[in-house]
């Protein structure tokens, strides 16, 4: 089924855009985007020829190509078999295929709440925190203290 049957906006293969994208309608994209997508009650679709270099905006976003770049969605992220995101993200739910590439930080926000990549260094401490390390269980196969 074509773009134009399906109801959503198409940019191709050959097609380069540098800019700002914004839009109402679905939007799948096979060809180079730098910039910015703003597709808020959306869904974008990063084919898997894709080459996207922009910060993006939407309720989904599906990647089957690369993007680099944050991003923000409403409801879902998904990286399918063959995507290669490399930036940060931020969605109620992600689903990541095996077979896809991924680089860069999750924050995974609850049902309703505003969703938004926010710069500001209380939201940046709080993310990029370190996970405290983990204790040794005794006797277990990484106990200092086992003997063999």
């Amino acid at each position: 089924m074509s773009a134009a049957e399906s109801g959503s906006a198409s940019i191709g293969k050959s097609v380069e855009i540098r800019g700002e994208v914004k839009g109402s309608e679905d939007l799948m994209i096979d060809g180079l985007v730098e910039g910015t997508i703003s597709l808020t009650d959306s869904r974008l679709t990063v084919g898997p020829t894709a080459r996207v270099h922009a910060d993006v905006s939407a309720r989904d976003v599906i990647i089957l190509g690369t993007l680099i770049g944050n991003v923000t969605a409403s409801v879902r992220i998904e990286l399918r078999k063959g995507a290669n995101l490399t930036g940060d993200i931020r969605a109620v739910r992600l689903s990541i295929e095996e077979g896809s590439i991924f680089c860069g930080k999750v924050d995974l926000t609850q049902p309703g709440s505003p969703v938004s990549l926010s710069k500001s260094p209380a939201n940046a401490a709080s993310v990029s925190a370190p996970a405290p390390a983990p204790t040794p269980v005794a006797g277990s196969l990484f106990s200092p203290t086992r003997e063999r």
